[in-house]
């Protein structure tokens, strides 16, 4: 089974993401912040990670900058999932190396569809 790693400081979304993954088949982890998400990966590397990136201590570009530079966990892709709609904040996330990005509001059936393509693109 594919776990997916949420990383946001909002149990609300959290537990939206929780209910929509794994009633589609996914396993889920969670952490509230890029330093717990960080120990998460170092531990029990999850098949993806959704980050959100205005969270404390450790922010989603600071996650995904982490994720993609550490060897061991570089190949795991990254959706950020943000309220940051800006185009410079999508540019600046891809530079982080980023997988894809989703503004929230999101549409559930995009978000699983663009989690279902990374899974497919990184086995």
């Amino acid at each position: 089974m594919r776990t997916v790693l949420i990383v946001d400081d909002s149990q609300t979304l959290r537990q939206m993401l929780l209910e929509l993954l794994q009633g589609n088949g996914l396993q889920v982890m969670e952490a509230t912040n890029g330093i717990e998400a960080k120990a998460m990966i170092q531990s029990n590397a999850p098949d993806l990670v959704i980050t959100d990136l205005i969270m404390p201590e450790m922010n989603g570009y600071e996650l995904c900058r982490w994720i993609k530079n550490d060897p061991a966990a570089q190949k795991i892709p990254v959706l950020i999932c943000s309220t940051k709609s800006e185009e410079f904040d999508r540019y600046w996330g891809m530079k982080q190396g980023a997988d894809a990005y989703i503004t929230k509001p999101f549409h559930p059936p995009e978000l699983l569809k663009t989690v279902k393509q990374l899974l497919q693109s990184h086995r």
